[in-house]
């Protein structure tokens, strides 16, 4: 006899691709802001987006069922907080499903590959590493930082998490700056350096004038991580930049970290996300394959942290959880 009840979350499972390429398709046509400027029908959408308006129709009908817009063909569509959330805008989840819909989409196609040999699933789709690619494409690159921003909800919480006063924050690593400017505008006595390539300096710089106005808190340093970082820094941060990178890597950026510390009052976070291998919840497991499809890469378990701080001469002091299951580990140089 089937179990109906597991053949239809089999359904709902390996459906869930044909689910987002249906958002896909609508963000890549603008369809929600489309609808927010007035074209209420799949007749007028068809004429502003220049679809053939049975295809248009046929999307609607799925993405309401969805809930991703509300409405009908013949009462007109309206938006919901689902598609308001990938319109244009400054917070905007749209290059995200673009990037998703893109080039992670056919990363993820190549997931057996992938998985059966432990290497990226994205190099074997395009033929090159996802960096690489991203130094050719620019506009992809773009996406990629502001999908990577757009994750970023956790970073309000990290000032709450940890004290910030009158330190002088590196952040290592720190892409755009949106982690820096958001615990400088929430802490104004301290100060910071962000470390990153030298292509990423101009976003950064972007960012945290626009956040901060003058950059008098602010040092900008081009650098490799691996190699040195500045020196006489109070907390170096870690954020989400060691999971593409081997094991004997990421000591040697842990050692170059104590090597810039002035003392043992200095601290290093670690900010990630961590799996475990009993009793995991989706959210890590997923985004753990996820670097694997990308790059190669992996989340590692919090065992696996505190050995890798242990090896480059650091021990863990706490752990503080943060939004997302998001943690961020605090180490201390051992006396």
């Amino acid at each position: 006899m089937v179990d109906v009840r597991a053949a239809r979350e089999v359904v709902d499972i390996i459906t869930g691709g044909w689910r987002a390429q249906a958002l896909y398709a609508a963000v890549k046509m603008g369809l929600p802001d489309h609808i927010e400027a007035g074209a209420r029908s799949s007749a007028e959408l068809a004429a502003v987006t220049g679809a053939e308006q049975e295809g248009i129709r046929r999307l609607m009908r799925l993405l309401v069922a969805m809930g991703v817009f509300a409405g009908s063909e013949s009462r007109g569509y309206q938006n919901t907080p689902v598609s308001a959330a990938v319109r244009e805008g400054p917070h905007s989840l749209r290059d995200m499903a673009l990037l998703h819909g893109e080039e992670y989409y056919a990363a993820w196609g190549k997931a057996h590959h992938a998985i059966a040999s432990l290497s990226s699933g994205f190099e074997e789709a395009y033929g090159t590493s996802f960096y690489a690619y991203l130094s050719q494409e620019p506009e992809t690159a773009r996406r990629f930082q502001h999908t990577m921003n757009s994750g970023n909800m956790f970073f309000d919480a990290v000032p709450e998490a940890f004290s910030f006063a009158g330190k002088h924050v590196v952040d290592v690593g720190g892409g755009g700056g949106h982690l820096l400017a958001t615990i400088l505008s929430a802490t104004p006595d301290a100060n910071g350096v962000l470390l990153d390539r030298e292509h990423m300096l101009s976003r950064a710089r972007a960012h945290l004038t626009a956040v901060l106005g003058e950059l008098d808190r602010v040092n900008l340093v081009a650098g490799d991580m691996f190699e040195s970082v500045p020196a006489g820094g109070d907390v170096y941060i870690y954020c989400r930049v060691l999971a593409g990178w081997e094991d004997a890597a990421v000591v040697r950026a842990f050692k170059a970290c104590y090597r810039a510390m002035v003392g043992d009052s200095s601290r290093l976070l670690v900010i990630d996300r961590f799996v475990v291998d009993e009793g995991s919840t989706v959210l890590p497991a997923l985004w753990d394959l996820h670097l694997l499809m990308t790059n190669g890469g992996r989340h590692r378990s919090r065992d696996n942290f505190v050995g890798l701080l242990d090896r480059a001469g650091f021990e863990v002091e706490r752990d503080v959880q943060l939004p997302m299951e998001t943690t961020a580990l605090v180490a201390r140089p051992r006396l």
